[in-house]
């Protein structure tokens, strides 16, 4: 006799798959892409290589039976994983599906979300989560004990009517993967509690300008208290969050986002298990740019413009900027050196002359230690006066964040070159590298440096001769030109408290060399320091 098979649960099984496929429903659906949006199948579908994802628990969500125990309609949770393969590399693929609940809580399978963590964690791969409504959070709808609620609030935190005392579920690996894995958080819908905290807890977040917004409660809760009435836009829109240092990037569609996901990723190793591979070798190593002999103008009062100099140093196009709307007077991004991923720090000019505000030092901090969990080399172009001085930056605590930024500097063990390109003045200028190591440093013939600028410290050095004198004017002219003589970074040289002057145009040469010898003194692994969002 004829062995049966499993045709009939096969069925059954294609049968489940077709109820979660719907998702939210037809009407649902419709209505976001009547938002402008795609839903999560299509969005994971544009990031990824092409028919790449595996789905893993795709059948779970609420089933709905008849009085004989038969299955008749199964509402998809409102969150899908899986495995799938961005430029030909394993990663890991989250995201919230905004027309099941708007991702309330009461439609959610937590279990989900912590797999999604643990097997990005475990099999040490990168994660990049799609948020699209509360990501799990709360609804007050799951409290409700109206017996023809029933259906729609046996999820969330067991079930029942009752409260709970606030938890989030896994969330010790999510933190884990920060200092393992690479992170990265797409906002592509209203975000709000979990969601938003899912946000930012990563290496890199991106938000669609006028498509999402995120904060901590949305409009209706912030408005019923009395105090201000915002829409979703004026209290959590990409252009604020960005420049409040909350969210790293805006981009101005969806597409853009998962274009600037695999761009990002494309600098960094799979986990710190590994070491970032160096990229197809596409600039000649020994480019040199005549431009960069005038472009730091005589003038130390006129600014200039630094990005100017990181596009014409690194390899062309290799540039890839992170947080530009935030702590303005510092740029960070990722880059490459004959072919070599690196990490990139650089003074702006345009912005505060390059002072360390307190949101500049955080920023800093953040950078730093991101370029440590991934084994990445430090280039700092630096152009830096001080720390930013006056009353609203000792309110901003200025110092404490400078300290701490300071402190990110010192503490980083990977391979570090600074080149400084012109102001380098007191407690911020001396955090452009780490003193206690081998200094890998150059300085261009325009360098300007000291515990304060000259312009800033002669009346207050002199001021009892300034006030004894019959000519003040003249006075403070003669010992500003008699301190000049002295300021020319060829005098420091002479004392071997700056290692090299050389010629700009010699930059990108040296930054190569740079990139080639520290190539090899990368050790793969975990970082003594934990990276923090």
């Amino acid at each position: 006799m004829e062995e049966e098979g499993w045709e009939s649960e096969l069925e059954e099984l294609r049968t489940r798959e077709t109820f979660v496929e719907r998702m939210g429903g037809e009407e649902k659906v419709d209505r976001q892409r009547e938002r402008g949006k795609l839903n999560i199948r299509e969005r994971i579908s544009k990031l990824l290589d092409k028919d790449s994802f595996h789905e893993i628990g795709k059948i779970s969500g609420r089933p709905t039976y008849d009085d004989e125990g038969n299955l008749i309609d199964l509402q998809a949770a409102n969150f899908i994983f899986g495995r799938g393969v961005i430029d030909e590399r394993p990663v890991v693929v989250a995201g919230d599906d905004f027309t099941v609940r708007g991702g309330a809580a009461d439609a959610s399978i937590p279990a989900k979300q912590v797999a999604a963590e643990r097997m990005a964690g475990e099999l040490r791969l990168p994660i990049i989560r799609l948020i699209d409504g509360t990501g799990g959070g709360g609804s007050v709808k799951s409290l409700d004990s109206d017996p023809k609620k029933k259906k729609e609030t046996t999820g969330g935190h067991g079930g029942g009517a009752r409260t709970y005392v606030p938890a989030v579920i896994g969330w010790e690996h999510a933190i884990t993967n920060l200092s393992t894995v690479p992170v990265v958080s797409l906002a592509l819908g209203p975000v709000a509690g979990l969601g938003a905290a899912r946000m930012v807890t990563s290496h890199y977040s991106i938000m669609v300008k006028e498509l999402s917004q995120m904060f901590v409660a949305g409009p209706p809760v912030v408005n019923r208290l009395g105090g201000e009435q915002v829409d979703k836009e004026s209290l959590g829109g990409s252009r604020l969050q960005t420049r409040s240092g909350a969210i790293d990037d805006e981009v101005g569609s969806e597409e853009e986002a998962f274009e600037q996901c695999r761009k990002f990723l494309s600098y960094l190793p799979s986990s710190v298990y590994e070491l970032p591979q160096r990229g197809p070798i596409t600039d000649d190593p020994e480019r040199k740019d005549e431009n960069l002999l005038t472009i730091v103008p005589r003038d130390r009062r006129k600014v200039y413009k630094m990005r100017t100099i990181v596009e014409s140093v690194l390899d062309q196009g290799s540039f890839f900027e992170m947080g530009k709307n935030y702590g303005r007077s510092v740029i960070t991004g990722l880059a490459r050196l004959d072919g070599w991923p690196v990490a990139v720090m650089a003074g702006d000019p345009m912005h505060y002359g390059g002072s360390w505000t307190a949101d500049a030092s955080q920023k800093v901090v953040r950078f730093v230690d991101f370029a440590e969990t991934f084994h990445l080399p430090v280039v700092h172009l630096v152009e830096n006066p001080g720390f930013l001085i006056g009353t609203e930056a000792e309110k901003a605590a200025t110092i404490r964040h400078g300290s701490r930024a300071m402190a990110a500097v010192f503490q980083a063990s990977i391979p570090w070159c600074s080149i400084l390109i012109r102001k380098v003045f007191g407690v911020a200028g001396a955090a452009h590298s780490a003193s206690d190591r081998f200094q890998y440093r150059y300085a261009w013939p325009s360098g300007d440096w000291g515990s304060l600028p000259v312009e800033g410290g002669v009346e207050a050095a002199y001021r009892s001769d300034l006030e004894a004198s019959d000519d003040p004017e003249a006075l403070l002219k003669e010992i500003t030109e008699r301190l000049n003589k002295v300021r020319s970074p060829f005098r420091t040289a002479e004392a071997f408290f700056v290692e090299e002057i050389i010629d700009p145009r010699e930059t990108r040469p040296l930054l190569c060399e740079f990139a080639n010898l520290s190539a090899p003194l990368r050790t793969p692994g975990p970082s003594n320091i934990k990276y923090r969002p």
